[in-house]
């Protein structure tokens, strides 16, 4: 079933699914540290400021301001500087007549909102879905029942995804055949790559116990002559040499630091010449938008060391890894993807 697509879209269910955290992590800025009331009486303030202010982690302000410019509740000046709207002024301001504090009120307290105010504050990810034992993602992926449960959960939106990521990559692939696949998850993406591609071959990358399901799962396609599997930390394993090599929604799991060291591995796995392929949900150059993807940064915040990037995020670093990036090309529902090629 990997090569038939489907007839409709599945943009708007994945985007009820995926702006689940926004309305939180609102409520957590205007309930718990009054920050729009603030913003009102020291507008421009550069997001160094307002981090010395709060003592809020860059990396959580970076989505929290990202999220707002992209409600309209927040703008940019030119030296970066943070302004309320007249939306934001209106509705968030402790003082105004429209103020709708009272209307979050009910979702104060709950287990989301209360990591979110760590997140903030300390920089380290939540639980799961606010699991009570605080394990966040990566620490609960170890967990065999666990991993199981999420494999499925990434399988059923990576199915279409992959197809549609498979066929768009057509133009850039010449006469490459070998796709690695990093952190490759239940192996879809290796999986819908091979069935696109009748000459390709793939690796899947994963650590224990997650490598076992990728192998149950390439079995259940059919595929286990063309797909191999290959067990280990990618931290910290030297990755197989490919000629194709993807990062799958895999970057958006990390800050910054360890997305570049993830990008420098991938530059000694590939030849010259050879292709990296960065899929994600990608927010745009000046951190304004757009509004889906702003809102899924904010669940990747509370629950991973990481968030969206930009493309020129990406391309940045990239560029500083030896990468000629391409140009971001969309897929389907908010998805797409960048291109480079090792120099």
């Amino acid at each position: 079933m990997l090569d038939i697509l489907p007839t409709t879209s599945p943009t708007l269910l994945l985007r009820y699914r995926d702006r689940q955290y926004a309305a939180e992590l609102i409520a957590t800025a205007l309930l718990h540290f009054d920050f729009f009331s603030w913003l009102a009486e020291n507008g421009g303030s550069l997001p160094t400021t307002i981090a010395k202010h709060f003592g809020w982690a860059h990396r959580p302000l970076d989505v929290l301001l990202t999220l707002g410019c992209a409600c309209g509740l927040l703008s940019r000046d030119s030296r970066s500087g943070i302004h309320l709207t007249t939306q934001g002024r209106e509705y968030l301001v402790k003082s105004s007549p429209w103020f709708l504090g009272p209307y979050y009120q009910p979702i104060r307290d709950t287990p989301i909102v209360q990591t979110f105010l760590r997140v903030l504050t300390t920089d380290q990810p939540g639980g799961w879905q606010a699991k009570s034992d605080h394990s966040d993602w990566h620490q609960s992926m170890l967990d065999p029942t666990f991993a199981r449960s999420f494999t499925d959960l990434m399988n059923c939106r990576g199915t279409v995804f992959g197809q549609h990521l498979a066929r768009a990559l057509q133009p850039w692939l010449g006469d490459r055949r070998l796709l690695l696949d990093v952190g490759g998850g239940s192996g879809i993406y290796a999986s819908t790559f091979v069935t696109a591609h009748a000459q390709a071959q793939a690796i899947v990358l994963e650590q224990s116990p997650v490598d076992d399901l990728v192998r149950q799962e390439v079995q259940r396609h059919g595929l286990q002559d063309r797909i191999q599997v290959v067990t280990g930390d990618m931290f910290s394993i030297d990755w197989p040499r490919c000629e194709i090599l993807l990062l799958s929604n895999v970057l958006h799991d990390w800050d910054v630091p360890a997305a570049r060291l993830l990008l420098a591995k991938a530059s000694q796995a590939l030849p010259i010449g050879g292709l990296l392929v960065i899929h994600d949900a990608f927010l745009s150059d000046d951190k304004t938008g757009p509004l889906p993807v702003a809102e899924y940064s904010a669940l990747l915040m509370n629950i991973t060391q990481g968030r969206c990037y930009s493309a020129a995020e990406y391309g940045e670093m990239m560029s500083d890894q030896g990468f000629q990036p391409g140009p971001y090309q969309p897929t389907l529902a908010d998805r797409g993807f960048m291109v480079a090629h090792r120099a």
